[in-house]
């Protein structure tokens, strides 16, 4: 009964979110109680937390697999939530509402290890691989392996040294985003946050 109640509060905390989005309602209602309740809190978890691969948005939501998979197609084929094949995983965004570059971005932002990097870099530009290493507590290979594929997403330079793409578009997605990845991204967006002023539409 515990979890029932939990489930419903998860829900109704982030369909609040949802309920606020026009994309939400285009996907209707199919006849099964609390199925628009369950969209709501997909779209408002999404809005909170683009970039999200199924399993996070499934368990973050108390949602089982076939629901989640369920109402995620639905949200799909309404064109409220579209989706990004990011290697292993597929990763929901909501519709229309980010760039190539920002989907791919949030992508690797969604990971420990590429987001420390990126955090890092933008705290100190002239920061090493092994700065990089040490600050993360990861092997030199590991930033070595992960620099290269961020260099591949557009997000990181190499030629000399490393040095951050776009960092306003990182920083802004960092600072507005911050509660959904970790307490160092909070950190930094407490410290980044007076750098800009964002506007999402």
């Amino acid at each position: 009964m515990g979890i029932d109640e939990d489930k419903r509060a998860t829900l109704r905390r982030f369909a609040a979110v949802g309920a606020a989005s026009p994309l939400t309602r285009l996907a209707g209602e199919d006849g099964v109680e609390g199925s628009s309740d369950v969209r709501d809190a997909i779209t408002g978890y999404l809005a909170t937390t683009p970039g999200a691969h199924f399993s996070k948005l499934r368990d973050d939501l108390q949602l089982g697999t076939g629901e989640t998979q369920h109402h995620l197609q639905r949200l799909l084929d309404d064109g409220a939530v579209e989706s990004v094949r990011d290697g292993d995983y597929k990763r929901f965004y909501p519709a229309g509402q980010f760039s190539t570059f920002e989907q791919r971005a949030l992508g690797y932002l969604r990971r420990e290890t590429p987001r420390g990097m990126v955090v890092e870099l933008l705290r100190d530009p002239d920061a090493t691989g092994g700065d990089l290493a040490a600050a993360l507590d990861v092997s030199p290979a590991t930033v070595s392996k992960y620099a290269a594929e961020l260099e591949d997403a557009g997000m990181l330079s190499r030629v000399d040294g490393y040095a951050v793409q776009q960092p306003e578009t990182l920083v802004t997605l960092l600072v507005r985003y911050a509660d959904s990845f970790d307490a160092n991204a909070v950190d930094f967006a407490g410290e980044a946050a007076d750098l800009l002023s964002y506007d999402p539409s």
